[in-house]
């Protein structure tokens, strides 16, 4: 536990003296050990062995608050003892229950259709903090301590968003480019010779090829911010055969490999979306990575499991051994939000066996049908609006990073629509661009 102790002092801290301030922070309740530190953090019994695994190891609500931020374990008692700062607000423990699904593995009987545990069954949702990273607000309180107890080189850092990634997730690259989507469209209607169009015309006519749309909003922000601040993100499916993998499209494909160029022509960055089959059996995302770096002729580094089914804490794993680096998976579908109680990325820790992965985990701030799914949030267009800036915003004081992931088809603009579309996500994502460029 001690080196996940010392990660977790650091990761609050953050910045560049996050090493050199963490010795001054302690995580013990020996008095005798006080004098070694400016800080002291009392630990709670959540880390216990007789605890933690344990139904006495889950926060009770209402919950506690320490400066206004809700606390998971420990108390809000603070005090002097001679000159340490001595905080019995286990931050430690809080941060280590949010950041590594802790919460899931010990609801393992608690997941929807799709495997996945829901957002509105979270601590974060049920203690009404879901739409605050207080991870990070732990790190600010963290550092406040340090400068209160005479520790000056603690310094707050000016808000800012770190890094802005504009992620899109190709479930189904095109309407109607294959014989199947030819039939299918005569069939119910549209006539031969629209469909033939749209089967046998430029794709750029095909209704969900809407990427050059989203590479040139992805472009004007990136020119307007910098590459270092921006980056844009495709994820590809390479497999799956569950009827939730479909449409299937063919890696080696001439639309298909049109749509890999472009993407590299307009320096979109390529990762996998392992397939919902991967999602169930996680050692099948080691094929569909070497199928994709084959059609692409790209490594692949970053992944997102498509329908965001990463199921359990501990299927991480399988991204490690693959060589994946870079995880965008780590959101709630049915509440957009925080759901690592942190907008910063982190390394992935096992709370099965508490190792510290080099994976990092990136987390998702919104999906795109997050907001108006009636199943899900249920806004409108400008409620939804306000709920992403005022995400946002909680990330610049969080100096953090800001994750949209917006799907190619749900912004088509042209009457075909997914069944979970509605008319104004090209309008909402162009706005959240603008609004943005002033950040």
């Amino acid at each position: 536990m001690r080196a996940i102790i010392s990660y977790l002092i650091k990761f609050l801290i953050g910045g560049d003296k996050a090493g050199e301030l963490s010795s001054l922070v302690g995580y013990t309740n020996d008095a005798n050990k006080f004098s070694r530190y400016r800080v002291v953090i009392i630990p709670s019994p959540f880390f216990r062995d007789e605890v933690y695994g344990t139904e006495r190891s889950m926060p009770q609500l209402p919950l506690n608050e320490v400066e206004g931020v809700p606390l998971l374990f420990g108390s809000p008692k603070m005090e002097w003892y001679d000159d340490i700062w001595v905080v019995h607000a286990d931050i430690l423990a809080s941060a280590y229950f949010l950041l590594t699904r802790y919460e899931e593995i010990r609801k393992r009987n608690i997941r929807d259709e799709h495997g996945r545990f829901p957002g509105k069954e979270s601590l974060p949702y049920k203690a009404g903090f879901i739409h605050r990273p207080i991870v990070d607000e732990y790190g600010r309180l963290l550092r406040r301590w340090l400068r209160q107890a005479h520790v000056q080189s603690a310094v707050e850092p000016e808000p800012q968003i770190q890094k802005i990634w504009l992620t899109h997730d190709v479930d189904a690259p095109f309407y109607c480019r294959t014989f199947r989507n030819l039939l299918r469209e005569t069939l119910k209607g549209t006539g031969l010779r629209n469909a033939w169009k749209m089967y046998n015309g430029p794709l750029a006519d095909d209704p969900f090829y809407t990427f050059p749309k989203l590479l040139q909003l992805d472009n004007s922000l990136i020119n307007s911010v910098g590459s270092k601040r921006c980056e844009s993100l495709f994820f590809f499916k390479s497999s799956g055969s569950s009827m939730k993998d479909k449409p299937q499209y063919r890696l080696n494909s001439r639309d298909m490999q049109e749509l890999f160029l472009l993407c590299k022509t307009e320096n979109g960055t390529i990762g996998l979306h392992s397939s919902y089959d991967a999602g169930k059996t996680p050692s099948l995302i080691a094929h569909e990575k070497e199928l994709l770096e084959k059609h692409t002729g790209t490594p692949i580094m970053y992944n997102r499991h498509h329908y965001l089914s990463s199921r359990e804490p501990e299927d991480l794993d399988w991204l490690e051994k693959t060589g994946i680096t870079d995880d965008f998976t780590m959101g709630y579908a049915d509440i957009a939000g925080f759901r690592l109680g942190t907008c910063r990325s982190v390394q992935w820790i096992n709370p099965e066996n508490r190792r510290i992965s080099p994976l990092r985990l990136h987390p998702l701030t919104v999906m795109d049908c997050s907001l108006n799914e009636s199943d899900y949030m249920g806004l409108q267009y400008e409620e939804a609006l306000a709920y992403v800036l005022q995400l946002s915003e909680r990330v610049a004081t969080a100096n953090g990073e800001l994750i949209l992931l917006w799907h190619n088809d749900i912004v088509a603009t042209n009457g075909i629509k997914t069944n979970t579309s509605v008319d104004w996500h090209h309008k909402l994502f162009a706005a959240i661009i603008e609004e943005l460029k002033k950040v």
